[in-house]
């Protein structure tokens, strides 16, 4: 998320007014953090947000550089009416997105609609023109629903489909139609909705293609799976030849399955944003997150290895923690993931990998 207080410490900030119940001014968000960890000096640089993430995708170079961009990026100053938070980060601070490279992002999500329209098609306009590839939203269902395919050489390809639910805070007004953009968004996990997913995903699938759908859903803080979570990931392994479910809406790391040797995110967690300073929910550490590199087989999209890096937020740029801090974001996933069949194993590196 590089709105709000993010966008506010970049070159190009845009206004800092909020239409907030407590906050009014973006600028806030900055002194909450200054509050917790220290002055930051800014204008910063656009890839000083990333911070030591740069360096691990640089050590690593992934194939596919995927994210969850949950802003809108416009100078819009209409507000979606009777919503409480509206992220907004300034067009000319792309350039912190393109600092790490991603290849494309989701932007189904309860954020890319804070600013109305015109604030969507900006969005959408300014990441095509950026070379970062929207999925989940357009100006009509088909739009909306349309995957990204991303070509990664010597026959090789990645299919990613985005869509949200409500669970996650998308209101059934943002919901593409024949005649109303949107967001391709689910109304329910239910049957119907594997049905809609395998109709998209299944005729464009080939032998060597990967296939991931992205899913904004569920709540923002808690370890508990939803009703019918596990039960729709699971559907569109066996039917719509998904290989990896990408789960987002929490803010903190959640469970991990490896069903039929396909991985199950059921919840990223956030990567960056601007909550640094804001109390509450401490107990699960907001501050740490992890970065995701699965290794998966393209001739079977079975999972061979997933490795996750911690990293923390501090002073709005992501920092390699402290050992303890690895040491409770492995001893913490590996209980909740106990029930789901896997484990976290924090190896001398100092990464996280996944046993299942």
């Amino acid at each position: 998320m590089t709105g709000r207080g993010i966008d506010q410490i970049l070159p190009e900030a845009g206004g800092p007014r909020l239409f907030e119940p407590y906050v009014k001014d973006a600028r806030n968000y900055i002194a909450l953090a200054e509050r917790r960890n220290g002055p930051i000096d800014r204008p910063v640089r656009p890839d000083y947000i990333w911070g030591d993430a740069l360096q691990e995708l640089n050590q690593r170079q992934p194939d596919l550089r995927f994210i969850n961009l949950e802003t809108s990026i416009t100078t819009s100053d209409s507000p979606w009416p009777d919503k409480s938070i509206h992220y907004r980060m300034h067009p000319g601070n792309i350039d912190c997105l393109m600092a790490a490279h991603p290849h494309g992002c989701s932007v189904a999500n309860n954020h890319v609609l804070d600013w109305d329209y015109p604030g969507l098609r900006d969005t959408l306009s300014f990441l095509n023109k950026a070379g970062i590839k929207p999925v989940g939203a357009g100006e009509r269902l088909p739009q909306a629903a349309r995957p990204a395919i991303f070509d990664l050489g010597r026959k090789r390809r990645v299919i990613v489909c985005a869509c949200a639910v409500q669970t996650s805070g998308v209101p059934e007004s943002w919901g593409a139609t024949a005649d109303r953009e949107g967001v391709f968004r689910l109304p329910d996990l239910s049957d119907a909705s594997v049905d809609r997913i395998a109709d998209i995903i299944m005729p464009l699938k080939r032998a060597g293609d990967l296939a991931v759908l992205s899913i904004h859903w569920g709540s923002n803080w808690g370890y508990h799976l939803e009703t019918g979570q596990d039960m729709f990931a699971h559907r569109v392994i066996d039917r719509a030849g998904v290989d990896l479910v990408h789960g987002h809406s929490s803010h903190h790391p959640r469970g991990m399955e490896v069903y039929r040797e396909k991985l199950i995110l059921y919840g990223c967690g956030d990567f960056i944003n601007d909550y640094e300073g804001i109390g509450g929910h401490e107990d699960y550490r907001g501050d740490l997150v992890l970065m995701y590199f699965p290794r998966l087989c393209h001739e079977t999209g079975k999972l061979q290895s997933l490795d996750m890096v911690p990293l923390q937020m501090h002073r709005f740029q992501l920092r390699h923690p402290v050992w303890q801090d690895r040491e409770w974001l492995a001893s913490t996933l590996a209980k909740i993931n106990r029930t789901l069949g896997t484990t976290c194993d924090l190896e001398p590196e100092g990464f996280l990998k996944l046993a299942w």
